[in-house]
């Protein structure tokens, strides 16, 4: 008889918890996971899925103003919600049976349930009530949207991120409060859509912790397009009265919506699983605290993804399971590497930016050299769109190196990747100086700026 059921019990059946346990069962490890909802995770099911279908379909509407200047004649536009929201659904739904489908087969048994620790090797199941033992367990359960901090009276008329797929209705009118990646893509979302948006900031600009010039950028481009920006504001309370929702700032405005969107933060999935009674330590944030192996304080439980409230990007959990795996099951331990993930911004244009901005690279002490490039886009030339990218590198002044790459422009999403391998390459400005540009793109500026912008010493 085995000493436990299972060598591993994962908990979430989201993309790091998904990827854990189909690489042990692949290595003929004893796995179960449960998942008490829809296998999936945040990503599928109301995160990066269904969010770049609501960023596809925004940008139709400008692609459709652009048109005529290309020669198109375009009946009268018209949007339906509804269609949209069931289609993303059937998106989902699909993609989510996929899920599945791979971790049966791949051998390891689904559970669909919600499971808690008894003690570092006991799994309570508790609608089945069924107890289960494992050697190892991972906790991959996610994070969740969260206004923590921000307790005002009428903050039960708010949604979320979540709720915000799936409205029933399109609202006229939206007032997003946050600055982040999800205020701000889903700014752009209800703006592409037709409605009047409102973006609401307790900082002067967006996207804090992003290179300065991409945050000026977008800025710019927000309020040349029509969305309203209310930086350096606070919510004080919301009122409701019959359909329409009043919010009030710290400034004593009043800014009057059919929806008010709250992006201000998330919290990890914690509560209720039982981590008190095994020993597992947890952060301020609720957060799971691991080393450098994801393994938690107590020997034999581990966790990947949102829940160490780390780098909340489903890639990286994806690299956290798979270290997990070959430390764990496969002899071979590697530390999770969190430097030089690339990251976006789905607004329209995008950001996308891959290592340092040019305030880390001071502060870590690097003297750099800076090369920008703004241009008018090729398209824009025809459609007559007032629309500027910026391309922009950080290099060290002293090896050459390209510490950094940030990209305000169409598709900079899709460039940043092939620039993160350059990068992880330790790649050199000579180098991308020394590769044949393909033209006519927007990406060829990245191989074309040879005149430096100015240089800068650590302070």
């Amino acid at each position: 008889m085995p000493e436990y059921d299972y060598d591993l019990f994962v908990i979430g059946g989201g993309s790091g918890g998904v990827r854990a346990s189909r690489m042990a069962a692949t290595a003929g490890k004893r796995v179960g996971i449960a998942e008490e909802y829809q296998f999936g995770g945040t990503c599928v099911i109301r995160g990066c899925i269904p969010k770049k279908l609501f960023v596809y379909a925004a940008q139709y509407g400008e692609d459709i103003e652009d048109a005529a200047g290309f020669g198109w004649s375009i009946p009268a536009r018209r949007f339906d919600w509804t269609t949209l929201v069931a289609n993303k659904d059937k998106e989902v739904g699909r993609l989510s049976d996929l899920y599945v489908q791979n971790v049966q087969k791949a051998g390891a048994e689904i559970i669909y349930d919600r499971a808690e620790l008894l003690n570092p090797h006991t799994i309570l199941l508790t609608r089945s009530g069924r107890k289960a033992t494992a050697r190892y367990v991972l906790i991959a359960t996610g994070s969740r949207p969260s206004h923590e901090g921000l307790e005002i009276p009428g903050i039960e008329h708010t949604i979320s991120s979540n709720e915000a797929l799936s409205l029933k209705r399109l609202p006229k009118r939206v007032i997003v409060v946050g600055g982040g990646y999800i205020a701000v893509e889903f700014a752009h979302i209800f703006h592409g859509l037709g409605c009047e948006t409102t973006v609401v900031y307790r900082g002067d600009k967006v996207l804090r912790g992003f290179d300065e010039d991409m945050r000026d950028c977008l800025t710019g481009e927000m309020q040349r397009n029509g969305l309203r920006l209310v930086c350096n504001r606070n919510l004080r309370r919301i009122d409701k009265r019959d359909d329409k929702l009043f919010a009030f700032t710290d400034r004593h405005e009043v800014l009057e919506a059919d929806a008010v969107m709250l992006a201000v933060g998330r919290r990890p999935n914690t509560e209720g699983l039982g981590l008190g009674r095994a020993g597992v330590r947890l952060g301020k944030a609720g957060e799971i605290i691991v080393d450098a192996f994801s393994c938690s304080s107590v020997p034999n439980i581990f966790a990947v993804g949102d829940v160490t409230n780390r780098l909340q990007l489903t890639p990286v959990a994806i690299h956290e399971a798979m270290c997990f795996v070959r430390t764990v099951f496969e002899g071979t331990p590697t530390p999770v590497d969190h430097r030089l993930v690339p990251t976006a911004v789905f607004s329209r244009p995008e950001i996308a930016a891959v290592g340092l901005t040019e305030a880390s690279a001071l502060n870590g002490g690097y003297a750099i050299d800076v090369y920008k490039s703004s241009f008018r886009p090729l398209k824009h030339t025809l459609s007559g769109r007032d629309t500027r990218p910026q391309f922009k590198l950080i290099v060290d002044s002293q090896t050459d190196r390209v510490l950094g790459c940030h990209i305000f422009g169409f598709d900079a999403a899709e460039i940043i990747q092939v620039v993160a391998v350059a990068l992880k390459m330790n790649a050199t400005k000579a180098q991308f100086d020394a590769t044949i540009a393909l033209h006519p793109t927007a990406a060829e500026e990245l191989v074309t700026m040879r005149v430096k912008t100015y240089s800068k010493e650590p302070s």
